[in-house]
């Protein structure tokens, strides 16, 4: 089946549009570039890995994804407990949002989210082809974004995701074209991509760099890749210059910035001398004033934060009564507190990690789902303890000053 012929099957697609023939050393590549949401792109998938025959076919995904693609029920397996105590809250949350955000424009247009994807995976199949996952853990990459901001940065990104909740409504099926020049993610980060520089950067230049090197050492002669089309224009760089790639670079966590372990203790540590300063200074009173200021701004902002999630009363008293000394312990948080009794006292179950990729398509549903309701609980009452610290040092500065 010669080009025009695919270009015919897939709505007239003008030649070269979407596909690209790159060649490194003795082997020739056929990129595809697509959009995750387009029914378009999913049928040119399964057409040209049909024509070409290839000896392997590489995907915009990592090993992860991959395993979720092929195994439905993945949810059933998931120990909310063990997401907390590894302090993976947000990331998940992250990840169910992107999820979300996908999956709502695709149930919008009656197609599969990564539908092209499943096509890839089983037009592989069919011609016998190796499957490679040739992108970066969506772990790291999410990592690599986190610890690349500061700490309002990343408060703001918080609830940029989070009010971006509603953007797949207000979009029409003739802007998945535009679609195609965004990741999905850029998409649903695109009110606060251009004043971060590290999204842009994690998100799509060093992802460009992993597929194509994963893209270029894949087995056989002949390959076709599947990716966003976000990612062509890097693909086809970094493999026509043959500019040398260290995967092992990219795939490094950052360590958290120096300013962030400082501040992690020395909060806690000014809080302390506030209190010592309090009881020497200005005597019994005064100490005994900002003991109370503390403990009642970290208590009731985190209770509130909790209150917010919908937490079960034995939640949301666990925050209010843990915020006051968790925010003096920078190993543990009061969302991680309150998320554990959340867990405990609305323990999740099979029916609700059922019910996970469908109640992620609503705001209602991530409030309504035992799981997803625990990830708010974890996040809304440490962003409560945050602005309770926030709010009592001004105070407590006062009553010395």
């Amino acid at each position: 089946m010669d080009q025009q012929v695919i270009d015919q099957k897939t709505h007239d697609i003008p030649p070269n549009k979407d596909i690209h023939h790159l060649t490194w050393e003795d082997k020739k590549i056929i990129l595809i570039g697509t959009a995750h949401v387009s029914r378009h792109s999913a049928e040119l998938v399964t057409q040209t890995i049909r024509a070409e025959q290839p000896d392997t076919v590489c995907v915009e995904l990592c090993n992860t994804r991959l395993a979720s693609i092929r195994d439905s029920d993945r949810w059933r397996n998931m120990d909310i407990v063990k997401v907390i105590k590894q302090k993976k809250a947000l990331m998940l949350f992250m990840n169910l949002l992107l999820s979300s955000f996908q999956k709502k424009i695709a149930d919008k247009f009656d197609v599969k989210p990564g539908q092209e994807m499943i096509n890839a995976i089983e037009a592989a199949d069919e011609v016998d082809a190796t499957l490679v996952p040739a992108d970066r853990e969506i772990q790291t990459t999410l990592s690599r974004v986190w610890r690349g901001m500061g700490f309002w940065e990343k408060l703001k990104l918080t609830f940029s995701m989070v009010f971006s909740f509603g953007q797949a409504d207000d979009i029409e099926e003739a802007d998945i074209e535009k679609m195609k020049q965004e990741d999905i993610l850029q998409s649903l980060l695109s009110e606060v991509k251009d004043a971060h520089p590290i999204i842009e950067q994690a998100l799509i230049d060093e992802r460009d760099q992993f597929l194509a090197e994963h893209i270029r050492s894949a087995p056989g002669e002949t390959i076709v890749a599947v990716v966003g089309a976000a990612h062509v224009p890097g693909i086809k760089r970094y493999v026509r210059e043959a500019i040398p790639i260290d995967v092992a670079a990219l795939n490094e966590i950052p360590p958290a910035g120096n300013i962030g372990k400082v501040l992690k203790w020395l909060i806690p540590g000014l809080i302390l001398l506030l209190f010592a300063a309090g009881f020497m200074m200005e005597g019994k009173n005064a100490g005994t004033d900002m003991i109370w200021i503390w403990v009642l701004a970290n208590g009731i902002f985190a209770g509130i934060g909790a209150l917010a999630a919908m937490a079960h009363p034995y939640t949301i008293a666990s925050s209010i009564i843990a915020a006051p000394l968790t925010s003096l312990n920078p190993m543990i948080a009061a969302g991680w507190v309150s998320g554990l009794v959340e867990a405990f006292s609305r323990k999740p179950k099979v029916k609700d990690l059922e019910a996970i990729p469908e109640d992620i398509t609503s705001v209602k549903g991530f409030w309504r789902n035992n799981v997803t309701r625990i990830l708010l609980v974890v996040i809304f009452t440490n962003l409560g303890s945050t602005v309770g610290t926030m709010t009592a040092l001004p105070l407590m500065i006062k009553l010395i000053s």
